[in-house]
């Protein structure tokens, strides 16, 4: 199976996969964890994007000599690790969003409820839909050329259809249910808006996820068998070999 060939590319790939994951894990701290906190674990935070590419390199390691033994194992580790950067994507972009346009997200307690839900839907959904298309479109290029290996471009219509069909679906399931939460439950726990706006945003996408890991496996990505070849004809003034012990008169 080509998902179980192991090589230094799949080594670079994780390595740049963690950097990328790592600079957006620096946005997301930023924007979620409160100031004490964050000025408590910042020598942890800061050094982030030395050690996470390093860490998502032995795990995909790990992966491959788990993968000798339970062949599907290496797969779903790649699967992981782009699903894990497309998390980050969504939220580390969302949590950006929110951090440089917070004046225009935030609502007054004199306004009233109309005022309210414009301000805090709209906007709110504004953010969570750019972050998720960033997060679509990374899903489909990583996805199809290194985790499901599909490098053809044969029928690539057909197929980026069939993707934006799925990752439309699970747009609409990501952004309601995002948006629902953030509207209709009070934050919990203590968080301010900022920080229950990302814990919205963690719930929908565990949801979204179940959709997108079956539509991608099975419907986008889909390994095709290759079609049986009709049997060469012999040409026309072939000749076939004579029997031992006969002779053609």
């Amino acid at each position: 199976m080509n998902e179980q060939k192991f090589s230094i590319k799949d080594i670079i790939v994780a390595l740049v996969v963690g950097e990328i994951a790592a600079w957006l894990l620096l946005i997301l701290t930023k924007g979620v964890l409160p100031p004490a906190i964050y000025d408590k674990y910042l020598l942890i935070i800061k050094y982030l994007p030395i050690f996470f590419p390093i860490v998502c390199a032995v795990f995909l390691s790990l992966a491959y000599l788990i993968g000798k033994k339970i062949p599907i194992i290496y797969q779903i580790a790649k699967f992981v690790l782009i699903g894990g950067l497309n998390t980050l994507v969504d939220w580390g972009i969302l949590s950006l969003f929110i951090i440089i346009f917070r004046r225009y997200f935030s609502v007054e307690p004199e306004n009233t409820w109309l005022v309210v839900f414009f301000v805090s839907i709209g906007f709110y959904s504004v953010y969570k839909t750019f972050s998720f298309i960033l997060a679509a479109v990374n899903s489909y290029l990583w996805n199809k050329f290194w985790t499901f290996k599909r490098e053809t471009t044969e029928k690539v219509g057909k197929e980026f259809l069939q993707f934006l069909i799925v990752t439309f679906i699970g747009f609409l399931i990501n952004v309601s249910i995002a948006s629902g939460i953030f509207k209709m439950i009070s934050p919990i726990l203590g968080m301010n808006s900022d920080q229950w706006a990302i814990g919205a945003a963690v719930v929908a996408t565990a949801i979204s996820m179940i959709w997108n890991f079956i539509g991608y496996k099975f419907i986008v990505f889909e390994a095709k068998k290759p079609e049986p070849q009709a049997p060469s004809e012999p040409p026309q003034n072939y000749t076939p070999p004579t029997p031992p012990g006969r002779k053609i008169v």
